[in-house]
C-alpha cells in the first residue's frame, strides 16, 4: 500500500470514528416512531396548505379550535378510513378524466391523481399507498415512474426535493439549509444520466428519486418528513432535451472528469455537514461513474448504490431461490452455470456479488474466487467478452473468458447470445441489458438445451418495455418446468390445466428499503458487503419450501413491509457481528447487542413510521 493510500485510509477511519462519537453524543431519547406529538409553528390556512401536517376533514373540533381552523373546514369530522373511501371513489371516477388524451395511459392518469393527493396530505397519501401497495407500487415506481421521468417537464407542478446544479458550485454548503427539515434520515440522489433503461433524461430524473423514497416510506416506515429526493444537474447529453425550450434543466452538455467529481464531492460534503447521520442512496448514475463514486465514498459515508449493490442483492436472492426451486440446498449455488446479458453497472454489480457469494460458499480462498469466476459467461452489445476484447472495461476484466478455453467450447470473442446459450447450456439466463426482446425465440429455443432440471430466465431490465422477454414468451417455449423472474411486474401465466406459471418480480424494492432501515437503526457508519450479503440471504430464505418448489422465489408485494422488517433486522445483526453497530435513539450499541430475535424484530417494528395522523401541538415561534 502506497503512502498516499495509507493516508487516505487513515483519513477515512478518522471520519468513521468521529461519526461514531457524534452518534453517541447526540442520540435523542424519544418514544417509538409515529407516536410522538408534533409541534407546529403555524395555524389556520397555513396548516391546511402544508401537506406534512394537513389532515383535511379529519381535524377534530378540539384541534380546529387550537389551530384556528374552525370555520375553514366543513363541519363533519371524518376519520382516515372515511377519507380514503371518499378518495378511492373519486379516483375510480377521475382516472379517465385525468388523461391528457388518447395517448395518455391510464397508469399516468393514476399517477397524476395520487400526486395531487401527495401535494395536499402526505399522511393520507401514504395510507392509500400502503393499503393498496400491489396496485399502486407500479404507479409510483417502475414501470410508470419511467413514463413520468420522460414527461417530467410537462408534469411539473410544484417542487418536491432539492436541485443542485453545476451552476451552484461554491454555494451548496449554504443551499442545504434551505430545506426545512432539521433532520433527514434518507436521501436518494441521481444525476439523471441513466434513468432505468431509458438513458440520459437530465433533470427529469428527479422522478425516480421521489418514487424510491415513496417506497422507503411505504415499505420501511421511514418518516416522510425526514426523506429528501435530490437531483444533481450537471447538464445532459440528450440532444432532444437540449433543443426543447421547455426543458427545466441546464441546457448544456454534461460535465466530465474532475469538474464532475468536484460537484458530487461538494454535494456530499454539504449534506453530511448539515445531517451527519443521513444515509445517501445513489440511483441511476451511468456505469462509468456508478462504480467510481461508490468506491470513492463507501468507506467514508453512510451510502450505497442501488443499481450496483441493490440490483445485485435482489438477483442473488433470486438465483439462490432458483437453486432451492430445483430441490437443492443453497450451498449448491457455486455449481450453477450462468450466462449474463448486459455489462453495465447493474450487470457488473450482479456479477461481482454472485462471484463473492459463490467464493464465500467455497471457502473464500484464491482458488474459490477462480472457481466462482469460471461459472459466468458475459455477453454485451459486442458479444461474448473474452481476453481478446480490446479496450475492455476494467470492471468486466475479471469475467473475460480465456480464448483457448472458449475455443474448446466452440466459442470466440464476440460470439452472439444465441451461440453462447447453445454451447454453454446454462442453468440461468440473466438479463440486465435494457434491451427489450433480447431473449428472442431463437435464444429461448437454445435454452431448451440447458443441463438444469429446472432452468431459470431472469428478464430483469426496467421499465416493462425493456424486459428481455415476457413470461408468456418464456413459458410458451420452455414449458411449465422453469423459473421466471422480471424487474417489472407481469401477470402470471395460466396454462389451462389448473397449473400456473409464476412471474416473480425480482425488483430492488424488496431489498433497498430494508438495507436503508437496517443501516439507520443500527447506526453503522458505513454499509458493508457483509450487510448487503445478509440482506440478500434473508430475502432468499423468506419464501417457504412449498412456495419455492412451486416456482415462487420472490414474495408478493403485499408482504413488502414484513420482508423489509426482516431484512432490516438481518442488516442490524450483521452490523453487530462486524462490530460496527452504534445504536439509534434510546437504544445504544450495548443494549442492541443484548436483544434476542423477537426483541430485535420488535425494535425494528417500533421504529417504523405508520401513516396515522399525529396530535398537533401549536407553539408560537
Amino acid at each position: 500500500m502506497s503512502t498516499a493510500d495509507k493516508l487516505r485510509r487513515a483519513s477515512s477511519l478518522s471520519r468513521i470514528l468521529h461519526r461514531r462519537i457524534l452518534y453517541q453524543s447526540t442520540r435523542s431519547f424519544t418514544t417509538s416512531e409515529g407516536h410522538r406529538p408534533t409541534i407546529v409553528h403555524k395555524q389556520g390556512l397555513d396548516i391546511l396548505h402544508d401537506p406534512w401536517f394537513n389532515k383535511g376533514t379529519a381535524f377534530t373540533m378540539t384541534e380546529r379550535d387550537r389551530l384556528e381552523l374552525r370555520g375553514l373546514l366543513p363541519p363533519n369530522v371524518m376519520d382516515s378510513e372515511q377519507q380514503i373511501q371518499r378518495f378511492m371513489t373519486d379516483l375510480k371516477r377521475l382516472e379517465k378524466q385525468a388523461r391528457d388524451g388518447p395517448s395518455d395511459p391510464n397508469a399516468l392518469a393514476k399517477w397524476r391523481i395520487l400526486n395531487r393527493l401527495h401535494d395536499r396530505n402526505e399522511t393520507m397519501y401514504y395510507k392509500v399507498l400502503i393499503n393498496n401497495i400491489e396496485e399502486y407500487a407500479p404507479i409510483v415506481y417502475t414501470p410508470t415512474v419511467g413514463l413520468v421521468c420522460q414527461n417530467y417537464s410537462g408534469l411539473f407542478r410544484r417542487p418536491r426535493g432539492m436541485y443542485f446544479s453545476a451552476e451552484d458550485r461554491g454555494e451548496m454548503m449554504s443551499m442545504v439549509y434551505n430545506w426545512p427539515a432539521e433532520q433527514v434520515d434518507m436521501i436518494v440522489v441521481t444525476d439523471g444520466s441513466r434513468i432505468l433503461g431509458l438513458g440520459d433524461l437530465g433533470v427529469h430524473g428527479i422522478g425516480i428519486t421521489v418514487g424510491k423514497l415513496d417506497l422507503y416510506v411505504a415499505a420501511a416506515g421511514i418518516n416522510p418528513q425526514r426523506v429528501l429526493p435530490v437531483m444533481i444537474d450537471v447538464g445532459t447529453n440528450n440532444e432532444k432535451l437540449l433543443k426543447n425550450p421547455l426543458y427545466l434543466g441546464l441546457q448544456q452538455h454534461r460535465l466530465e472528469g474532475e469538474d464532475y467529481v468536484d460537484v458530487i464531492d461538494e454535494f456530499m460534503e454539504a449534506v453530511y455537514t448539515r445531517w451527519p447521520h443521513v444515509i445517501v442512496q445513489f440511483e441511476d448514475f451511468q456505469s462509468k461513474w456508478a462504480f467510481k463514486l461508490l468506491q470513492r465514498y463507501r468507506n467514508t459515508y453512510r451510502m450505497f448504490n442501488d443499481d450496483v449493490q441493490g440490483t445485485a442483492g435482489v438477483a442473488i436472492a433470486g438465483l439462490l431461490g432458483a437453486v432451492r426451486a430445483q430441490g437443492r440446498p443453497m450451498i449448491d449455488f457455486p455449481k450453477m452455470k450462468i450466462v449474463v446479458a448486459g455489462a453495465g453497472s447493474a450487470g457488473l454489480g450482479v456479477l461481482n456479488a454472485a462471484r463473492k457469494t459463490m467464493a464465500r460458499m467455497l471457502g473464500n480462498t484464491v482458488t474459490a474466487f477462480d472457481s466462482a469466476q469460471s461459472q459466468f459467461w458475459v455477453v454485451d452489445a459486442q458479444g461474448l467478452i473474452t481476453e481478446g476484447r480490446e479496450n475492455i472495461d476494467p470492471e468486466a476484466q475479471h469475467f473475460a473468458r480465456k480464448i483457448k478455453e472458449m475455443e474448446r467450447q466452440g466459442l470466440k470473442e464476440g460470439a452472439t447470445l444465441v451461440e453462447v446459450v447453445r454451447e454453454v447450456k446454462p442453468d440461468v439466463l440473466l438479463g440486465l441489458s435494457a434491451v427489450g426482446g433480447l431473449f428472442s425465440k431463437e435464444v429461448l429455443e437454445a435454452m431448451k438445451g440447458s443441463t438444469s432440471t429446472r432452468p431459470a430466465i431472469f428478464a430483469m431490465s426496467n421499465p416493462t418495455k425493456n424486459a428481455e422477454c415476457t413470461p408468456e414468451d418464456a413459458f410458451s417455449i420452455l414449458g411449465e418446468n422453469m423459473i421466471f423472474a422480471s424487474g417489472s411486474p407481469f401477470n402470471n401465466v395460466e396454462f389451462g390445466n389448473g397449473h400456473v406459471g409464476h412471474c416473480n418480480q425480482g425488483n430492488n424494492m424488496y431489498l433497498f428499503p430494508g438495507i436503508g432501515l437496517g443501516t439507520l437503526l443500527s447506526g453503522t457508519p458505513i454499509v458493508t458487503d457483509g450487510m448487503l450479503q445478509a440482506a440478500s440471504e434473508c430475502l432468499a430464505a423468506y419464501m417457504s419450501e412449498d412456495e419455492v418448489l412451486k416456482g415462487i422465489i420472490y414474495p408478493p408485494i403485499s408482504r413488502i413491509r414484513d420482508i423489509t422488517k426482516k431484512i432490516a433486522a438481518s442488516v442490524i445483526k450483521e452490523a453487530i457481528e462486524e462490530d460496527l453497530v452504534v445504536g439509534y435513539r434510546e437504544m445504544d450499541a450495548r443494549e442492541l447487542q443484548k436483544l434476542n430475535e423477537e426483541e430485535l424484530m420488535k425494535y425494528v417494528e417500533n421504529n417504523m413510521w405508520s401513516p396515522e395522523y399525529p396530535t398537533l401541538v401549536y407553539k408560537d415561534d
